[in-house]
């Protein structure tokens, strides 16, 4: 029997994800992208894969298997990955009642987390501000990556193991069932997946103009601490976190806490910001975010925004000695309706894969997975 061929379009996580998933099910998969490395959002993170974000069941079963796969190819080419679980704090009385609620919840449906003290936090990490600190929850599922060095090198791992076909610096202008277009150059396949982020927009403007879809850019900041041998053991959260996963909602005090923070902190709620941090190998400190929504952007950065990130992260962690290294933004899709991803078949054996949000390193290669056996 002849062998199903496979075009995936974007190689960003969803597109490697779809890549992998479609060529182990026996596909012979050619990656296209436009560019000679990936450089959208899926280098513009923390490299945050984030379970305890997701609510239970099928997400956070999604996540789970992300996460495995995730290890799987990290082991197999050593990159580098740290399980370095998550930590979200409390310097406020009502945001502990929020993790201590939400601690009772996650126990009761089987997820590891603790609450720790103040001076437990102290003893277990380093970098944190204890000072207004009432404590934290402790998850242990969370992982984090490089995403500029794990990005870089999937493409590698793919066509190492799985036998997967990249094409760089090619754009794809038009597609049909069964072969896509590069200006004069046709491809032909089986199945195409249009992996490629917002961008699907230039294939079928007529159905991206009616999904409920939209743009997010963010804004984030990187440093390095002058203690250059020092790991903070975890990726750290405020507050402001607590208001911003899914997960979350099942503590019953979260609508006052997220009243508070209305009346309280509106230029941080009308920037969407919560404030997280990740470390990576080199020791460099992954800080942010915001999030503005439209279809249009301002290309600019915001000082403000930086500086509003900034000032709520000195509630929690000591960083008199960090020296900003880069900053910049991220834009990715995401849902406006509450879903949580988008799967269009716009044709016959063409479909676009889409929509994860800020969830694409914590869902991609569960979802492609799915998509791949449902087929």
């Amino acid at each position: 029997m002849k062998q199903q061929s496979a075009i995936v379009i974007g190689a960003g996580i969803v597109g490697l994800a779809t890549a992998r998933a479609l060529a182990l099910q026996g596909y012979g998969v050619t990656v296209i992208e436009r560019t000679e490395k990936a450089i959208g959002a899926s280098i513009r993170n923390f490299g945050m894969v984030w379970p305890i974000g997701q609510p239970d069941g099928k997400l956070y079963n999604r996540a789970l298997r992300s996460r495995q796969i995730w290890k799987e190819i990290a082991d197999s080419i050593g990159l580098w990955y740290e399980e370095a679980g998550s930590l979200h704090v409390a310097t406020e009385t009502d945001e502990w009642q929020v993790l201590q609620e939400l601690h009772h919840h996650f126990s009761g449906n089987g997820r590891n987390t603790q609450l720790l003290s103040t001076e437990q936090i102290s003893q277990k990490f380093s970098g944190i501000q204890t000072q207004r600190l009432l404590g934290g929850l402790y998850s242990d599922t969370e992982l984090i990556v490089d995403p500029r060095e794990a990005i870089s090198s999937i493409p590698a791992y793919l066509e190492e193991y799985l036998d997967v076909t990249f094409l760089w610096q090619k754009q794809v202008n038009r597609v049909e069932t069964d072969r896509v277009y590069l200006g004069q150059q046709v491809l032909q396949a089986d199945l195409i997946c249009i992996c490629s982020g917002a961008d699907f927009e230039t294939l079928y403007p007529e159905i991206f103009a009616n999904t409920d879809i939209t743009r997010c850019k963010l804004q984030m900041l990187r440093y390095l601490s002058d203690k250059a041998d020092q790991r903070i053991g975890t990726s750290v959260c405020g507050g402001l976190s607590l208001i911003h996963y899914h997960s979350f909602q099942s503590a019953p005090s979260l609508p006052a806490l997220k009243k508070r923070y209305e009346t309280e902190m509106t230029e941080y709620l009308k920037w969407g910001i919560h404030v997280m941090v990740s470390q990576n190998s080199g020791g460099e400190l992954t800080v942010g975010d915001s999030h503005e929504y439209g279809h249009t952007l301002d290309p600019f950065d915001r000082a403000e925004i930086n500086r509003l990130i900034m000032d709520y992260l000195d509630r929690f962690m000591i960083t008199e000695d960090w020296k900003l290294v880069q900053s910049w933004n991220g834009i990715y899709p995401k849902m406006t309706n509450g879903q949580t991803e988008v799967l269009l078949n716009p044709e016959p054996g063409v479909y676009i894969l889409n929509g994860l949000g800020g969830a694409g390193m914590t869902l991609s290669f569960g979802l492609a997975e799915e998509f791949a056996a449902g087929l």
